[in-house]
């Protein structure tokens, strides 16, 4: 069975397009900076990076950018962390079908949510990651009953845990009981998986449960200070944890929402990184919606400003 440490944070990463009349929507992906980036969230300290999540925008890019995406991501790496590959499709067949592309670009592992598109019923679910882990690299399951309308309940994800190489659940159903519903289920059936903490503000709740890594978004915007809030965490260092946590929080709320896509590369211009725009189906934000994210995000920054840890731009 593989395995895979994921202890740390391992970045969703977001995508840079730049403007290119012939590319689709307009917008070409920026690979050189993409690759900065993957680079730059090592050098934080991230774990790792998570290529072609929501937040790479997978299902607006090309097959032929989508396996360039995580070509580029390795390279970038260079063996420094580790590059969790997203293989979300709407059927095991196209799902696998980016597993062993992912395996044959030299990814670690894999983030597969259930079947896309429609609600798959349990069968349809088990089913699909069975063939997925058939190619043999470690695999975390996406819970995200929010967008898929399937919700991996915890005896579901004992049953799943039973798969050979599934080996982690990135948790975003956001219900904090989750964490110990999980363990408790697993205990029971006789298997066992990692929980890995998926929606950003609840990180905190869901490590002091016994999440082992998080796999987030809001790092693409404060990468060093999300791993201080993990190594705090790691070490039992919760008053250190919830300082940093709490300051960062107003923005991390926005993890959670339709417009986190837009919202987290807002936050990373606003830091001095390149977030940019998003192909369609994601709108640029609202007038008052972006004024939301940046008062949001400038309450952040703020608040980061009083404490020893910096921002990383």
């Amino acid at each position: 069975m593989a395995e895979l440490d994921l202890g740390g944070v391992v970045v969703a990463t977001a995508l840079p397009y730049k403007e290119n009349p012939s590319a689709p929507a307009g917008l070409e992906v920026d690979y050189d900076r993409f690759a900065e980036h993957c680079a730059w969230l090592v050098d934080n300290g991230c774990r790792g990076v998570g290529p072609n999540g929501s937040l790479g925008e997978y299902s607006s890019l090309t097959d032929e950018e989508r396996r360039r995406v995580v070509q580029t991501a390795v390279r970038a790496v260079a063996g420094r962390g580790i590059v969790v590959a997203g293989v979300h499709g709407p059927g095991w067949h196209q799902a696998r079908h980016w597993a062993e592309v992912a395996a044959e670009d030299g990814a670690d592992g894999v983030l597969c949510l259930p079947p896309t598109m429609y609600r798959a019923d349990r069968a349809g679910v088990v089913e699909h990651f069975t063939k997925v882990a058939e190619v043999g690299l470690p695999v975390m399951i996406y819970n995200n009953p929010i967008d898929t309308k399937v919700d991996l309940t915890p005896d579901l994800v004992a049953e799943l845990a039973g798969i050979d190489n599934v080996v982690a659940i990135k948790e975003f159903s956001t219900d904090v009981r989750r964490p110990f519903e999980i363990t408790d289920a697993c205990e029971a059936a006789g298997t066992r998986i990692d929980v890995i903490a998926g929606a950003d503000d609840l990180l905190f709740e869901c490590m002091v449960d016994g999440a082992v890594g998080w796999f987030g978004g809001y790092p693409n915007v404060f990468p060093a200070e999300a791993v201080a809030v993990y190594d705090h965490m790691v070490a039992g260092r919760y008053a250190e944890a919830r300082a940093i946590y709490r300051s960062l929080v107003a923005a991390f709320r926005w993890d959670s929402k339709t417009e986190f896509v837009q919202a987290i590369k807002l936050g990373m211009d606003m830091v001095g990184r390149y977030g940019g725009p998003c192909r369609p189906p994601r709108t640029a934000l609202s007038p008052e919606l972006e004024a939301r994210v940046r008062a949001d995000t400038q309450r952040a920054l703020d608040a980061l400003g009083t404490l020893t840890v910096g921002v990383t731009a």
